[in-house]
């Protein structure tokens, strides 16, 4: 869970995942809505992977990315516990 709330201490890695709340974007989908260099979109692209926030998926010679829900649904769950 530390890996998660990392990755979303960051406010680009935030707004990566709003553009993929929308659709699936491959890395130079996402590196054009930002005014960051392309190797500085991959590394936030394998921080959310490395906390399950996002996947990826091999198309083609491009790599795309959706975002994975799931995760945030545990999380989402697992604060809602803390409520007495």
């Amino acid at each position: 869970m530390n890996l998660l709330f990392k990755a979303l201490n960051d406010d680009t890695r935030r707004q990566i995942l709003e553009l993929l709340k929308e659709k699936d974007l491959t890395a130079g989908e996402i590196a054009n809505a930002f005014n960051i260099s392309k190797p500085s979109i991959s590394h936030h692209l394998d921080i959310l992977k490395r906390a399950d926030l996002v996947n990826s998926e091999k198309k083609g010679q491009f790599v795309e990315y959706s975002i994975n829900t799931t995760i945030l649904e545990d999380v989402l769950q697992w604060i809602l516990t803390l409520k007495k």
